[in-house]
């Protein structure tokens, strides 16, 4: 009986709470409708070849559905690759032909080599198959002149006529030498390749390239849970009301709570990318400093959208349960799958995700060097967002406001 009062108890105050319930069963549907849309994408990933000087039987046997082709006149990989945002680079001189990948993207570097690699198999057999066909109607056309000259040779003897059969059968000889030795020269077109890579390596993982992605999304959501848990933790045990009840002003409760998280979240950034540089052995090919400064960036939007959410939640298992709703969907927007891929209403909603600017910012500098004017959009962009959200918190906070 005591049991069973306990279980009342529970469902009393579950069915109480409307929040809680709707966030219980609506948020992992949301989630795995959203899951469906993003995988079920049939979009094929496009990889970005260009060539130079490479013959045009090559080209034909690469260029499929996953290999896009550009024709350039310039022989110098690295450049054409940073200039045209290129994924790969192949020239040619006489039969070596010279991939350069930029490998910034491994799975664009794979789809590249397995396509340059079946199609040489597939060109190779295809000459092999086209060499032996003319060997044999080679072959076909030079038996039948041997066959007329041991016919005439036969001829000649039976006409007793020696001198004839003589020179016919020397003709025989060389005829069939050149048989024999055009049978032997005669083989497929073969081609080598030799790679070159701009960053990384050929050992370069999967892993590596989502990295910066992953970098900065334990960064976001890790300053999210923990200012919003201690704001709200602050809400229900009166101190911030005390507060309100001084002649302080929200914009200064506000910018405290900012500049104390802020310091926690500055010390969780730099320990979070020393770690990941330092441990996991990060190819870094731009400068450090620059993923520290978006990093903490997003740090200083999570800490805005932690204390903003907070003030949405009753309790810290509400808060909590904003993590699916809140956090969980950007990490699908940080490069796991293309962007570029997804339906127009889902890269609208990807446009509205602090993670998929900082994700933009963060790939490019890891893995290709780019500087502050190439991601300075994106900064600026998270910089917005921690700019309205704060106001939103300044205005959201004279809610609880009594005097």
């Amino acid at each position: 009986m005591r049991t069973m009062a306990i279980v009342r108890r529970v469902f009393k105050q579950m069915l109480r709470d409307k929040r809680t319930l709707a966030l219980m069963f609506l948020a992992p549907l949301l989630i795995m409708t959203l899951m469906y849309f993003l995988f079920q994408n049939n979009t094929t990933q496009v990889a970005s070849l260009g060539v130079h000087h490479v013959d045009q039987s090559v080209v034909n046997v690469i260029d499929t559905k996953n290999v896009t082709i550009h024709h350039y006149d310039s022989s110098q990989a690295r450049k054409m690759i940073k200039q045209h945002d290129l994924d790969g680079y192949l020239t040619q001189k006489n039969g070596q032909l010279t991939i350069t990948y930029s490998n910034s993207n491994p799975t664009n570097t794979s789809l590249i080599k397995a396509s340059l690699q079946s199609g040489l198999v597939k060109l190779k057999m295809k000459t092999l198959v086209t060499v032996t066909k003319k060997q044999r109607a080679a072959l076909e056309s030079q038996q039948a002149a041997l066959k007329k000259l041991k016919t005439a040779i036969a001829q000649a003897q039976a006409r007793g006529d020696q001198a004839t059969a003589e020179k016919l059968q020397k003709h025989l000889k060389q005829a069939t030498a050149t048989t024999s030795s055009s049978t032997q020269s005669a083989k497929a077109t073969s081609y080598t390749t030799k790679s070159h890579y701009i960053y990384g390596s050929s050992d370069s993982t999967f892993f590596e390239s989502f990295l910066p992605a992953f970098l900065g999304f334990f960064v976001f959501f890790f300053v999210f849970l923990i200012s919003g848990v201690s704001l709200l933790n602050e809400r229900t045990t009166g101190t911030l009301s005390r507060l309100l009840a001084t002649p302080i002003r929200r914009s200064e409760i506000i910018m405290g709570y900012l500049i104390g998280y802020g310091g926690f979240a500055i010390i969780q950034t730099v320990l979070t990318v020393v770690f990941t540089i330092t441990v996991f052995k990060i190819h870094l090919v731009g400068s450090i400093w620059l993923v520290f400064l978006t990093n903490l960036l997003l740090a200083l939007v999570a800490l805005t959208l932690g204390i903003f959410i907070s003030t949405f939640a009753n309790s810290e298992f509400q808060m909590i349960q904003f993590i699916p709703l809140i956090v969980v969907p950007q990490i699908f927007f940080a490069g796991l799958v293309p962007v570029d891929g997804m339906a127009s209403w889902l890269q609208a909603i990807a446009h509205i995700m602090p993670l998929y600017y900082g994700a933009n910012a963060l790939t490019p500098v890891v893995t290709k060097g780019a500087g502050l004017g190439d991601i300075g959009v994106n900064l600026l962009i998270l910089v917005g967002f921690m700019v309205v959200l704060t106001m939103l918190n300044i205005v959201g906070m004279k809610r609880y406001r009594k005097v």
